[in-house]
């Protein structure tokens, strides 16, 4: 079956086209088209991909159609993992994902480049360098699912239909949800990891810090990344113990959790350096308003309803309150808060069986993380295999989630758990002690594996590696 590229070439210029391609593919070395990797060559050669053809990009040649065997919602993590499985099992030009933006940020580097340990250039790349060749990708919004019609509507009222959905939209941020935001980003003093636009003004707040209250925040909703909140806080104690301001700096975590961490064997290390550090730690506190002219910020106590309290402060991390985008809330295919409603073993939506999930817009009761993404998307993929051969899926999906927590600019606790909050830990060591060799992965070799082993579809999480380092043991 021609590519809708191909449909407007002549004879002539699609053989040049191949050709050229095929000279390109030479160059850099593109070994077998088999779906395995000989260990550790994808780190070596992060500009090869796996082509089963030329793979010429229809993204950019052609108009998108209404109709694809496989349609990805949302061109971030999951959706461009999952997407390149899916153009494996089906072939090029019968893959399509809708994603608007044009930029596609490794997020997981902006707690390091709040810090500044990285710069924010490092965590972006062209949406369309990551997109897989031979996807279609529809420069679009969604608007609305219909799952019983089996299709999606974009903007400007286009529709497109499918055989099978993937849904990966990820979660919104709501800085309007607190008062006097995002506004109060305007003025100094306050930043927020969270964002592009605002990531870069907690390195410039945490730089001009002189003296008084620092305020870190965790609000009253599911976050990504639920230990990033925190690690922007030991990184900041960790810059002005070394520039000096350390004496000067009250430094506050106001969380609305009522726990410090969720796994109770990270939670005990973390206590430890936060008692160490001289962190105080305020729970159940949720900010509400941000008077960034003032340079104050309004909490309430979720334990006593309408009792709220005012905090001076030098300098103020705001993690915003989240959920799922709006397209999502009141969908077909949402529970009743919004997030997509699949099985949490399979992935699978719970009454179209042509529909899947993964990702932070899932219902899934596990941390929102990559790593989670990661293991879900090794999952999905087998999910999908035996859907399409009209067999119940087989492969469970066990809630593995990680959380890298840096706690110096040289140190991680390297969190791993499971749907239970059970440690499930990679390495035969105990992961709950800050080490060394951990920020170095978290720092230096995680992008490495994102950019080109998970969002190409290689990488289904550390499962196999768990199992050979702990002998075949969980």
């Amino acid at each position: 079956m021609e590519s809708c590229s191909q449909r407007h070439l002549s004879h002539v210029e699609l053989l040049h086209r191949q050709l050229d391609a095929y000279r390109k593919m030479s160059a850099i070395g593109v070994a077998a088209s088999c779906s395995c990797l000989r260990p550790g060559m994808w780190l070596l050669k992060p500009g090869v991909q796996k082509m089963s053809s030329p793979g010429l990009h229809t993204a950019a040649r052609c108009a998108a159609k209404d109709y694809y065997e496989v349609l990805v919602l949302g061109g971030g993590t999951g959706g461009i993992a999952m997407s390149a499985r899916m153009k494996r099992k089906v072939g090029a030009g019968n893959v399509a994902v809708v994603e608007p933006s044009k930029t596609h940020y490794y997020q997981p580097l902006w707690t390091l480049v709040g810090a500044g340990a990285k710069q924010l250039a490092t965590s972006a790349h062209p949406t369309k360098s990551v997109m897989p060749r031979g996807v279609e990708w529809i420069k679009s919004r969604v608007t609305g699912l219909d799952p019983d019609k089996n299709c999606v509507l974009l903007e400007n009222d286009k529709k497109i239909s499918y055989k099978y959905l993937i849904i990966a939209l990820g979660i919104s941020l709501h800085y309007e949800k607190i008062k006097g935001l995002p506004e109060g980003f305007q003025h100094p003093k306050i930043g927020s990891n969270y964002s592009v636009r605002t990531v870069e003004k907690t390195w410039r707040a945490l730089q001009d810090f002189k003296e008084g209250n620092a305020i870190f925040t965790f609000p009253n909703t599911p976050v990504k990344c639920a230990g990033a909140p925190q690690k922007i806080m030991y990184l900041s104690e960790a810059y002005w113990r070394k520039t000096g301001k350390r004496s000067k700096a009250n430094i506050v975590f106001n969380t609305s959790l009522g726990v410090i961490f969720g796994v109770k064997k990270y939670a005990d290390a973390l206590l430890e350096i936060i008692k160490e550090r001289n962190i105080a730690v305020n729970y159940r506190c949720n900010l509400v308003e941000v008077r960034a002219d003032k340079q104050e910020a309004v909490f309430e106590n979720l334990d006593k309803p309408g009792v709220t309290e005012v905090h001076q402060y030098e300098m103020l991390h705001v993690t915003p309150p989240m959920g799922p985008p709006d397209v999502l809330i009141s969908s077909p295919v949402s529970d009743e808060i919004g997030w997509v409603d699949v099985d949490k073993e399979t992935l699978q939506h719970k009454k179209y069986p042509n529909v899947f999930g993964i990702g932070d817009c899932t219902n899934l009761p596990t941390s929102k993380t990559a790593a989670a993404i990661a293991a879900q998307s090794g999952v999905l993929d087998k999910t999908i295999s035996m859907v399409m051969k009209n067999q119940l899926p087989t492969k469970k999906y066990d809630g593995y989630t990680s959380c890298p927590l840096v706690t110096n600019y040289n140190k991680v606790i390297l969190a791993e758990f499971d749907y239970n909050a059970q440690p499930l830990e990679t390495f035969p060591i105990d992961q709950s002690k800050e080490r060394v060799t951990m920020y170095h992965m978290k720092a230096d070799m995680m992008p490495l594996l994102y950019w080109n082993a998970l969002l190409k579809g290689y990488w289904g999480g550390p499962a196999p590696f768990r199992k050979l380092m702990h002998l075949g043991l969980k």
